[in-house]
């Protein structure tokens, strides 16, 4: 598949239905899957960078836009995390065939984790398997428990309620992100952090210190979490919460020749 030309699938159906961009890259049996963060797509830094890693290595990339991301169809506004992690359980079951590595960023880790537990609970996803996890300052529950509860003052809250939107500056471009009631009431249907989270794999956790969306101190809440599985926390003292500079694209690689092996 030609890396520079992305192929589309139809997830839902009726009017739920989207169509989401892949960029799948064939190589050997072993795996990479990209999920991005929230806003973000997969044409960023990181998701480029694993590309380009895997194509010299001889491994499968697959790369994904959620719907209203990048080059997939919807609207940002119409998603939640139901819609988006079924768009991720779609992609890895149509091009994900064999062992798999995931990588999550942001709130590609909350997918991650969520995808990952379907797994090891029984839900069969086509023939491919979970090797490992790399999770890049995951966020796992971030509308609950970094937003509505922390971020979000009461004025927010009602605004949420009872418009049934609010708009947040965005760190990254001049369009301002537009946080839905939707969003926050379907992601309380998608908490994880309540309980023990089954991966059934190792996962590799690479946390910024000096990061100002998800504190470094999420990462061991995600640890104490993972309880029955391996599970590595990376803390880098200087690193942000994109983690895309030269040093840190070296500690993502060497993450996941670590899984590798």
């Amino acid at each position: 598949m030609n890396a520079g030309i992305p192929q589309f699938i139809s997830v839902g159906k009726g009017a739920l239905e989207r169509k989401i961009a892949v960029r799948h890259d064939e190589g050997s049996k072993l795996g990479v899957l990209w999920l991005s963060g929230f806003k973000s797509d997969m044409q960023g830094t990181k998701a480029q960078e694993l590309a380009k890693w895997a194509q010299e290595k001889g491994i499968t990339c697959t790369r994904m836009d959620y719907s209203g991301h990048g080059e997939s169809g919807g609207e940002f506004t119409d998603g939640t995390i139901s819609k988006w992690l079924e768009e991720a359980k779609a992609v890895f079951a149509e091009f994900c065939k064999g062992p798999t590595i995931v990588v999550g960023s942001s709130m590609g880790g909350w997918i991650a984790l969520a995808l990952a537990k379907a797994i090891a609970k029984g839900e069969k996803l086509g023939t491919g398997t979970l090797k490992g996890m790399v999770l890049i300052a995951p966020a796992p529950d971030f509308t609950e428990e970094l937003m509505w509860k922390q971020e979000f003052t009461e004025e927010i809250k009602r605004e949420i309620m009872e418009t049934g939107r609010m708009e947040r500056p965005s760190e990254y471009d001049d369009s301002p992100y537009i946080i839905t009631r939707d969003l926050i009431e379907d992601g309380r249907n998608n908490l994880l952090l309540g309980e023990p989270i089954p991966t059934g794999c190792p996962t590799i956790i690479l946390q910024g210190q000096q990061d100002a969306s998800v504190p470094w101190e999420y990462a061991l809440r995600i640890t104490e979490r993972l309880v029955t599985d391996d599970v590595v926390l990376t803390l880098v003292k200087d690193g942000d919460h994109s983690l895309s500079r030269p040093q840190d694209i070296v500690r993502l690689l060497d993450a996941i020749e670590t899984l590798r092996s």
